[in-house]
C-alpha cells in the first residue's frame, strides 16, 4: 500500500541525507519526495510517498521521529487531504496537432507556458489520476520532454 507521509525538519544541512539514509538503510524505497521551506524559513516540509505494509511504514514514521532535525512526522495515508502534482510536459504543435492541444488544455485546466515553432510546453496541476490521464492524452500528439513534481499534500481544514 501507497503511503504518503508529511515530515516537518530544521531547515539545515544534511536533513534530507538524513531521512534519505534512513529509507536506503532499511531497505525502504522512496517512490516521490518533494521538500520546501514552510511559512518559517528555519523548518522545511518533506512530502514522502513510499510503499510498504501497515507495519512497515508504522517503523518508518519511528525511525523518523527519532531524526534529530525532525520536529513533527504525520502519515497522510487515509486522512482528509488536498493532495496535488505538478506536470511540465514539452509537446509537439504541428500544424495538425495544434488545435488538439489547445483542446486538451482547455479540458484538463491547463495552460500553455511556453510556445516555439514546433513544440508548446504546458503546466498542469492535479492528482495523480488527473496528470495520468493528461499525459496520455498528449501521447498520441508526441511528447518531447516530461518533468513532475511527485505529490504534495496537506491536511485539509485546521
Amino acid at each position: 500500500m501507497r503511503h504518503t507521509i508529511s515530515v516537518l525538519v530544521e531547515n539545515e544541512f544534511g536533513v534530507l541525507s538524513r531521512v534519505a539514509g534512513l529509507f536506503s538503510g532499511r531497505g525502504f524505497n522512496i517512490e516521490s519526495l518533494c521538500v520546501a521551506e514552510t511559512t518559517d524559513a528555519g523548518v522545511s516540509r518533506m512530502t514522502i510517498v513510499t510503499s510498504g505494509n501497515d507495519q512497515i511504514v508504522e517503523q518508518i514514521l519511528k525511525q523518523l521521529n527519532k531524526l534529530v532535525p525532525v520536529l513533527k512526522v504525520i502519515d497522510l495515508t487515509g486522512a482528509d487531504t488536498v493532495v496535488r502534482e505538478l506536470v511540465l510536459v514539452k509537446v509537439n504543435a504541428d500544424n495538425e496537432g495544434k488545435q488538439e492541444v489547445l483542446r486538451l488544455v482547455d479540458i484538463f485546466r491547463a495552460k500553455i507556458v511556453d510556445v516555439a515553432p514546433r513544440c508548446y510546453t504546458i503546466e498542469m496541476t492535479g492528482g495523480e489520476g488527473k496528470v495520468q490521464a493528461f499525459l496520455q492524452m498528449l501521447r498520441p500528439l508526441g511528447i518531447k520532454d516530461v518533468v513532475r513534481t511527485g505529490k504534495i499534500a496537506i491536511s485539509r481544514g485546521a
